[in-house]
């Protein structure tokens, strides 16, 4: 089964925890010392442990060395912390896909996803994309991507 991992801010990576909480998938992830997103402090139930700093550049660059592959979903082409995971990613030669929610059908992009898990064979995903406050909206649409995928050693 695939286990999902994230940075937990609000948004993407937050729709993600959600989602396989949701679906009965292991979670979990790093975050920055502190526990906190831009929301506030984030509660024990989403299973992730603190880097040494409170630099998010470090609990971004755990989240992809503790993973097979990073999902980067955004709405638009990636900035920010988005951008920085793409090329972290990137440099630590772990696969990367993205997808543009605004471009991409919410039907084709769960079978992307579903057909990128299983010819990687990804045991542990890391999930990442915009903060809520940088693209309302995106919590709800990559909440509803992932709860439509049909992961792979999940019954």
């Amino acid at each position: 089964m695939v286990r999902i991992i994230s940075g937990g801010q609000s948004g993407a990576d937050r729709a993600a925890l959600d989602a396989a909480i949701r679906l009965g998938i292991p979670h979990g992830g790093w975050l920055p010392r502190g526990r906190k997103a831009e929301d506030g402090p984030l509660p024990a139930h989403y299973r992730l442990r603190e880097t040494e700093t409170a630099r998010y550049r470090e609990r971004t660059e755990k989240n992809i060395v503790d993973s097979d592959a990073t999902l980067i979903l955004s709405f638009g082409p990636l900035t920010g912390g988005s951008a920085l995971t793409e090329s972290l990613a990137l440099r630590h030669d772990r696969p990367c896909l993205i997808i543009d929610l605004a471009e991409v059908p919410r039907a084709e992009a769960a079978a992307a996803v579903e057909q990128w898990l299983r010819r990687y064979k990804i045991r542990t995903l890391n999930v990442a994309g915009p903060r809520a406050s940088n693209q309302p909206g995106i919590y709800d649409a990559v909440l509803d991507l992932l709860l439509a995928v049909n992961w792979p050693g999940k019954k």
